[in-house]
């Protein structure tokens, strides 16, 4: 565990000191500062209009971050050559991987709170007072960022066989995909095939289901998220990113670096 932390720890700092970081963050700042002038025009609802903003402004750039991002980890290592001198020491290549995962996933948690504290400035500075409906919205960023551990995992995997280019392809064909895993589910109502419709089932439950962590609207509202699904989310996101780590791991293995 010693040796994966160093590998997330010198990934955090390398991922810090990218400028296009900053510059995400600093859209999402202002798109959040664009939310209050929204909100003043749309009058009684300013709050959920710039929660609304905040939050889908969060979520987007962590998206971008934690896809073109995560999508090089590993390539970039080998391409800088890097990556053989590193695997040359007493290192295993799950535990290279497990570090690059944690490295950035650190790095998508502190940019993200960075957001999360301009939202509420944001929320502070038009209604001059937070309330304690406004804690939900920890609550969605909390989501948000469950999301974007699975994926990163997904890049990560991705990264370990094919090239940067088809990785973001793959892992944005299966983000928008697990934004439909409900309608896939329902594939029968529409086509009337029970054979079609049990593919449909089986492969829609290999799909993560982001639906699950898209409470937006909740939040916008100051309405409360039970802790049964604040666990089962946790859970779910947790899981989901072993199984994809550990298949990342075991192809990683075994792929030729010569």
């Amino acid at each position: 565990m010693t040796r994966t932390g160093i590998v997330a720890w010198n990934t955090f700092r390398e991922a810090v000191r990218d400028r296009v970081l900053y510059n995400l963050v600093f859209f999402a700042l202002l798109m959040m500062a664009t939310a209050v002038l929204v909100g003043q025009i749309s009058i009684g609802i300013d709050s959920i209009v710039i929660v609304s903003l905040g939050l889908s402004a969060v979520s987007v750039i962590g998206l971008l971050m934690a896809v073109f991002i995560g999508v090089g980890l590993v390539y970039k290592e080998m391409d800088k050559r890097t990556l053989y001198a590193l695997l040359a020491k007493p290192i295993r290549r799950w535990e290279f991987l497990l570090g690059k995962f944690a490295g950035l996933l650190l790095t998508l948690t502190v940019n993200t709170a960075a957001m999360a504290v301009g939202l509420f400035l944001t929320l502070f500075y038009v209604n001059r007072a937070l309330h304690s409906a406004d804690l939900v919205v920890l609550t969605a960023v909390y989501f948000i960022l469950l999301k974007l551990a699975i994926i990163v995992a997904l890049a990560l995997l991705f990264s370990c066989f094919t090239t940067p280019f088809l990785s973001i392809c793959f892992t944005a064909g299966i983000y928008v995909t697990g934004l439909f895993v409900k309608d896939i589910r329902s594939f029968s109502d529409i086509t009337g095939n029970p054979a079609l419709d049990r593919v449909a089932v089986w492969f829609s439950y290999l799909l993560p289901n982001f639906q699950n962590f898209d409470v937006m609207g909740a939040a916008a509202h100051g309405r409360a998220i039970p802790g049964a699904i604040v666990a089962q989310n946790t859970l779910y996101a947790a899981v989901y990113c072993a199984i994809v780590l550990a298949a990342a791991a075991v192809i990683f293995s075994r792929r030729n670096l010569k």
